[in-house]
């Protein structure tokens, strides 16, 4: 073989080894995109999550988020519980979360009870024969459900009426409702949103209603908690409230199906947390991003990729395949060693190609006794030459069947050796005509 062709197939074998290569480290490496159902009522929820899914595509995340975007909470929990989308922006009570399992929490909710400046109200019983207008409507069901069963609303005549944003101050003016429940974030935003639902002044401000059962519910919803509302959260000189305030307390979840590969929902923790580091400065609200609770009674289990993420127990690419790496090519030998011998078991019956070589050389032998003329014995030569030639070309090549030197030159001695004595015995004959 020429020298310049073995550089070629050299220089193309290293090609397509580096081809390959590259493209595994490609294949290993390319990113994954997830679709996330959310939405909320003013927005805000889709906002947080469109940034965050920007964010990791500038950082080049192995994971990738697009956005379907829906009405609310509860659609996207829909959206998820009938498996039209990867994951899911959930409030902890509402829509079916059986299949879910918590990536992060997005941010904490208060449910707050708030009455109109002035008002006489200062507990839950204080709402007897009132209407309480319910600010986003079907989302809070749950938690009108049970405030009614834990102070018994429904034997108390107190009604619930479901606003949208737009209509809230209007029916509070209109003296159409007596008091708001809604739940926000403690974020400044809402609380602005809150104040301006009221007519108010520097000495006068809402009043907000504690929910003293709080810790009973909690005991009872494990989708709640109890929680105090700092003093001074809602205004701060006078404060209002004028101390700490217990109510209840629900979470928003980045929750993924359980069947979610453990690694990818590690990953999706890791990059969120990063973006969330990156864009706290634009985005206040980025600061409620937390771990999910990684115990195992939780509400919401954490999905066991994102748990080793945020336990420290994450797997390198070396720690989950090292073992294999390091076991293949073994176990490849073994068997290219077991299918050899086993090969050569199964031929070990069969004539070698050398043996058949040598075996046709001998068969010459019988011809030349029988021969009769010098025609035929031209032949013979002409043949034996031949195997001659070939087993020199395959000696040459390497090829393990041919046959060594000595054995070639032994045969071909002894052949020529036949064919001499047989010329010799046909020309002695009285007739003469053989050779003719």
């Amino acid at each position: 073989m020429p020298s310049w062709l073995r550089m070629v197939l050299v220089a193309g074998v290293v090609v397509l080894v580096a081809g390959a290569g590259l493209f595994g480290y490609r294949w290993y490496s390319r990113p994954t995109t997830l679709t996330v159902a959310v939405g909320s009522l003013d927005g805000e929820a889709t906002k947080l999550m469109s940034a965050l899914a920007s964010r990791l595509t500038a950082a080049n995340a192995t994971v990738r988020l697009k956005l379907v975007e829906v009405t609310g909470a509860l659609e996207a929990a829909d959206a998820f519980s009938s498996n039209k989308t990867d994951l899911a922006v959930v409030r902890g009570d509402v829509g079916d979360l059986s299949q879910a399992q918590a990536i992060i929490i997005l941010a904490h909710a208060v449910v707050l009870l708030v009455a109109p400046p002035g008002s006489s109200i200062t507990d839950v019983a204080g709402l007897k024969r009132l209407t309480v207008g319910v600010v986003g409507g079907e989302i809070n069901r749950k938690v009108v459900s049970v405030l009614t069963e834990e102070y018994d609303l429904g034997r108390a005549n107190v009604t619930f009426r479901n606003l949208g944003l737009a209509e809230t101050r209007r029916a509070l003016e209109a003296k159409e409702v007596r008091a708001l429940l809604i739940v926000v974030p403690l974020a400044e935003k809402y609380l602005a949103m809150l104040r301006g639902f009221f007519l108010q002044n520097p000495k006068t401000a809402p009043v907000l209603i504690p929910i003293d059962a709080a810790g009973a519910i909690a005991g009872k919803q494990a989708a709640y908690e109890s929680f105090d509302v700092p003093k001074g959260t809602l205004r701060g000189s006078p404060p209002i409230p004028s101390d700490d305030l217990t109510t209840l307390r629900v979470s928003f979840y980045l929750v993924a199906n359980k069947q979610l590969d453990n690694d990818q929902a590690g990953a999706l923790a890791e990059a969120l947390m990063k973006a969330r580091r990156d864009l706290l400065g634009e985005l206040p609200m980025l600061a409620q991003i937390s771990a999910p609770s990684t115990d195992s009674d939780a509400y919401l289990p954490v999905h066991p990729g994102a748990a080793a993420f945020y336990n420290g127990t994450q797997e390198s690419f070396l720690d989950q395949w090292g073992n294999a790496i390091f076991l293949a090519p073994m176990i490849f030998g073994a068997l290219v060693s077991v299918a050899a011998a086993a090969w050569k078991f199964l031929r070990d019956g069969e004539p070698r190609k050398s043996e058949q070589a040598l075996d046709s050389l001998y068969a010459l032998g019988h011809r030349i006794r029988s021969a009769e003329g010098e025609q035929e014995l031209s032949e013979i030569e002409r043949e034996i030459d031949k195997v001659l030639q070939m087993q020199r070309v395959k000696a040459a090549a390497g090829d393990e069947n041919a046959l060594d030197v000595t054995t070639l030159n032994v045969a071909a001695h002894r052949l020529q050796n036949l064919v001499h004595d047989r010329r010799t015995l046909l020309s002695a004959r009285p007739d003469g005509k053989a050779l003719a």
